[in-house]
């Protein structure tokens, strides 16, 4: 099947949906391609599962006509889900530019970065003839920043300024619990470091990618559109588990 790069994300006419996937099920993806979804993150952070699991649901994002996008546990890993078939990585915890810019680094072939080269890669279909095209190919991947701490939103300007970043990502969870909020990621504070956060990204014209995490759907659609006014491009929604456990709780309450 072909595999959709993250520039599609941005050619698509209307604001790009997609989801987290922290379980290692193909079949969810499956579901998440029919129901008309544009991409998932993998989360190999927060998702207990390992390499072999994201490239198989890479394999399925393929199939489902879903961009793969992939979130690391740190920059060690950045090659290793690019040449797995990822379409671009979810960097988290970026707190500085220097942060940034050795993400964007890593992502890269040397002369201009740091990725480790190998011939037999999926990305290349296991045995890569063309190296130059094959360079090429991958040069439309990349990296996306997500900033979610207090240090990141006091440096969010010069992050989203490193060249070569692909988008900035929006961490309201994690930037509660850095500011002592303990998850409450509708706090006052938080809902003014994530217009803080907007306004970085779009006085430099990087797409700015929101998360809309509840699964209420009037509640949902007030964070889509307070996301929209700020200038997001493409929207997180959820992740799988919030998914099915929200849908397992209606039903519930409705046969009791």
């Amino acid at each position: 099947m072909p595999r959709r790069p993250f520039a599609d994300l941005l050619a698509l006419g209307r604001p790009a949906l997609g989801t987290w996937t922290q379980v290692p099920a193909p079949e969810l993806i499956d579901m998440l391609g029919a129901e008309g979804l544009d991409y998932t993150v993998v989360d190999l952070e927060h998702g207990a599962f390992d390499l072999r699991d994201a490239e198989n649901l890479f394999r399925a994002c393929d199939a489902a006509g879903l961009v793969p996008l992939c979130r690391v546990p740190d920059a060690g890993w950045i090659g290793r889900v690019l040449d797995a078939g990822a379409a671009a990585v979810v960097m988290p915890g970026v707190a500085t530019p220097g942060q940034a810019a050795a993400a964007v680094a890593a992502a890269r072939f040397a002369p201009d970065g740091t990725r480790g080269a190998c011939p037999c890669v999926r990305a290349g279909a296991h045995f890569i003839r063309d190296w130059p095209a094959h360079v090429a190919a991958e040069a439309s991947k990349g990296v996306i920043a997500l900033v979610e701490t207090a240090e990141g939103l006091e440096n969010v300007e010069a992050i989203c300024a490193t060249p070569g970043l692909l988008a900035l990502m929006a961490g309201p969870f994690d930037l509660s619990v850095s500011l002592g909020l303990a998850g409450d990621y509708r706090h006052p504070r938080v809902e003014t470091a994530m217009g803080r956060m907007a306004a970085a990204a779009c006085a430099v014209g990087l797409p700015l990618i929101a998360p809309v995490f509840d699964p209420d759907p009037a509640e949902a659609r007030r964070q889509h559109d307070a996301w929209t006014a700020r200038g997001a491009a493409l929207f997180t929604v959820a992740t799988d588990k919030i998914l099915f456990s929200s849908a397992v709780r209606r039903y519930a309450a409705a046969l009791r």
